[in-house]
């Protein structure tokens, strides 16, 4: 029996540590949906890069977003990168 309680309550705490996901950002505490599909990046050579957004998480008192484009995670400035709802 307290095998199976200690089990639900390990569970229980996993689950309550797990990031939710409203949209495709990933949200702790602040629950405010918003979608984007695309992004632009301008790379620190100056390239350009553009592509699908999967994920993206901003920080809360910060100016650094980070998300996820084509496979690739990226940490940067907010003035670096434009998230589009749509292709642009």
């Amino acid at each position: 029996m307290k095998k199976i309680i200690c089990a639900v309550l390990i569970l229980s705490l996993a689950l309550a540590l797990t990031a939710c996901k409203v949209g495709n950002r990933q949200i702790g505490v602040d629950i405010s949906p918003q979608t984007f599909t695309h992004a632009i990046l301008e790379l620190g050579n100056g390239e350009i890069v553009e592509g699908t957004v999967t994920t993206w998480r901003d920080f809360k008192d910060s100016d650094v977003v980070q998300f996820t484009m084509d496979g690739i995670t990226y940490l940067t400035h907010y003035s670096r990168v434009i998230l589009c709802t749509k292709k642009p």
